[in-house]
């Protein structure tokens, strides 16, 4: 099992250009992260510094404080949607990153469900079609409705339904450990039920979406089935640390980060 830090959650102490190296630093060889504000260049040239591997990082999303989760389901915001997808797949191009999730967006009243599920669908496949040109695989994840009201996809079996609609094999499903755990429990039941779709996986601790061993989820388990079940991608921590963020990884030995892990050999 190989772990990724997504850097848009962790390493907050520092801004964002220095979280590269903080990473490294601190023993990782993957990251990810969000859709950086920061100048493309500059984040180019902070993950070269490092030496790292871009694992996933996600297509513009909008406002994520102001509350956006995706732009491509609502006409207003459809347009900056389409003009950031050449812009992220050029940037991952460049990272030599393979994996970019798509949020599809939160639920616009004014609009009928189904025609917004609609619009989603065809943005979504536009995107898969031009990230297959460049070898690259697009994700879709389902977010808890707890946390971010009108979510459009907010379980396992919402999400896959999606994806049988957008008809694409390079669409993949990026399954959020805390996400689904607030949404639906039944952690291992769906995991053993949706592997073959998963592309990427993302853990944090619930309730509080702290580290792993800070909340109710049996992370041991957990882990320990996904390694089970043949899953091969990286695990992103995307999780907000209960204190500092080196504190916060004390269940992941410094010099186990960057490689391979064994269940057995973390501290959880």
């Amino acid at each position: 099992m190989r772990f990724s830090a997504n850097i848009s959650t962790l390493f907050k102490e520092a801004p964002f250009l220095e979280r590269f190296a903080l990473a490294a630093r601190s023993g990782f060889s993957a990251v990810e992260f969000w859709w950086p504000d920061e100048d493309l260049a500059a984040v180019r040239d902070a993950v070269r510094d490092a030496g790292l591997h871009v694992a996933l990082f996600n297509f513009n999303g909008g406002d994520l404080p102001a509350g956006d989760r995706g732009l491509l389901s609502n006409p207003a915001t459809e347009q900056q949607f389409r003009e950031n997808v050449p812009i992220a797949l050029k940037l991952a191009q460049d990272l030599s990153c393979d994996r970019l999730n798509l949020l599809v967006g939160r639920r616009v009243e004014a609009i009928p469900l189904a025609e917004q599920l609609d619009l989603a669908c065809r943005n979504v496949r536009w995107a898969a079609d031009e990230a297959a040109r460049a070898g690259m695989t697009v994700l879709v994840e389902a977010m808890n409705t707890k946390d971010l009201g009108g979510y459009l996809l907010d379980t396992t079996a919402a999400a896959t339904a999606f994806m049988r609609q957008v008809g694409r094999s390079n669409v993949a499903y990026q399954y959020d450990v805390y996400h689904m755990q607030r949404m639906e429990g039944d952690l291992v039941t769906s995991l053993r039920a949706k592997m073959p779709q998963i592309g990427h996986i993302q853990i944090a601790d619930s309730p509080g979406r702290g580290e792993p061993g800070s909340g109710e989820i049996r992370y041991p388990y957990v882990l320990s089935e996904i390694d089970a079940l043949g899953y091969a991608g990286y695990v992103g921590l995307e999780y907000n640390p209960i204190s500092s963020t080196e504190e916060s990884l004390r269940w992941l030995p410094r010099q186990l980060r960057g490689q391979d892990v064994r269940i057995d050999q973390l501290e959880l």
